[in-house]
């Protein structure tokens, strides 16, 4: 019973978005290691955003400018 618990809660935090800072945190490392064995030194060196700083920038890129299809 806990592990379908555990599963619907995920599954809820996955549709609302309320765990994409972990996902962010998450696609960086693998991102990260996918490239540790090649010279990058672009974004490489860049540290990854604060919560609040990820939610900003996500809430920025979903509410600025045209959002409408017409």
């Amino acid at each position: 019973m806990l592990q379908k618990l555990k599963y619907f809660w995920h599954n809820i935090r996955e549709l609302s978005g309320d765990d994409a800072y972990e996902r962010y945190l998450m696609r960086l490392a693998e991102h990260r290691k996918m490239h540790a064995h090649e010279n990058y030194h672009l974004q490489h060196d860049e540290q990854a955003l604060s919560r609040e700083a990820f939610f900003k920038q996500w809430q920025d890129s979903k509410w600025t400018g045209i959002k409408r299809c017409c």
